[in-house]
Parts: structure tokens; sequence; C-alpha cells
């Protein structure tokens, strides 16, 4: 079955894409995702790793760039293309892999296990971090980073998650300037990722 964002996150995505480009924020003119109207502090939410430890996410990412994402194992398409592209721009970005994290959130805890999360994520850079949590706490985090909660989609095993298709970047300082929806091209990261690196001021 095909991936398709619900109403609510297609939306979202349509809203921050045609009201951000004039933005008035250090990066107009620099960025080429999309600009965000003013800048987004990281979310702070606790959730759990792929070896069943805590994972502070405000903390654990403190002073590195931050990519955070909310998928699923069984997405058809979007997760892995995102996950691919990074894991390729970070190859060539060794400054960037050095200094970077890529949080990957489950929204489909029901069939998302520990080592399903660990052999998914782990196929596209073992660096990359995956995390889970119970309903309430995997939508918290939803909540708190500003993206609608992923909603089921179908019946029996083969159900789809609708579900944010953007990529959240965090600069070192803690501050996002912009997002990568679903079909940011690889030059665009290329071009982006060094710039938002250096951003380590308030």
């Amino acid at each position: 079955m095909p991936f398709r964002l619900s109403t609510t996150v297609l939306l979202m995505v349509l809203i921050v894409s045609s009201g951000c480009r004039g933005a008035a924020v250090p990066e107009a003119g620099l960025l080429e995702g999309v600009l965000l109207e003013r800048p987004a502090s990281k979310p702070a939410f606790t959730l759990t790793d792929t070896n069943g430890a805590p994972y502070d996410f405000a903390l654990e990412t403190e002073g590195r760039l931050t990519l955070l994402y909310f998928g699923y194992t069984n997405c058809p398409d979007v997760c892995p293309v995102h996950l691919a592209q990074l894991a390729e721009v970070f190859d060539r970005l060794p400054e960037v892999r050095r200094n970077a994290t890529v949080v990957f959130v489950t929204v489909d805890p029901d069939r998302d296990t520990p080592e399903a999360l660990e052999s998914f994520v782990g196929a596209f850079n073992d660096e990359f971090v995956a995390l889970t949590g119970t309903q309430d706490e995997l939508e918290q985090a939803q909540l708190s980073a500003g993206v609608p909660i992923a909603v089921r989609e179908g019946e029996g095993e083969g159900y789809t998650m609708g579900h944010a298709g953007q990529v959240l970047v965090y600069s070192p300082n803690g501050n996002g300037y912009s997002v990568y929806p679903f079909g940011t091209r690889q030059s665009t990261w290329m071009h982006d990722l060094p710039i938002l690196l250096d951003r380590v001021d308030a």
C-alpha cells in the first residue's frame, strides 16, 4: 500500500512551505530548505533507545547538529529515502558526520520492536539513533516537536501510518531554522548542513 500523508500532516507541510520564504531570520537567502518564520527551540522529551536505556533527546544531542525524524520501519518509501539520503550525505561530509546526530523516532511502537528498529536504522548508518516508547510518550514527543501525531491507516497487519514527512534540523545552538520535507534533493542537504553546523551562537 503506498504511503500517503494524513490531511493534517499535508496541511502543515503546505503551511510551512508557503508561509516561510519571506521570513526575517539570519539564514534567509542562505538555506535551501523550507525556512521557518522564527527559530524553533529543540524539543525536550525522553524515550527509550534500542538497548532499553532512557534517551534524553535534548541532553544527549546538546551542542550537536541534530536531525530529528518521526517514521516507522514498515514505511514503503518516505522513511527509507530520507535515511538513505542522509547516510550518503554523511559519507560525503565527514565533518558533519562527526558533529551531527540523526534521531529516528518510531510512530509505530506495536510493530517496531527495539530489534526491528536497530536493524532498520542500522542498515543505513549504525551511528543513527533509533527510539521508541509508549504510545503516550511518542505522541507527546511529536507534539513537543511541533508535528502532528501520526495516525494509523488501514486494517490488518499491513496497515500504514500517516505521519509527518519532514526532517527537523537543529543547529548546535539548539535552534531550528528550516525543515526538510520528503522530496528534498541531496544537493540541498549537501548545501545546508555545513551552514547549520556552523550556527553555534544563539
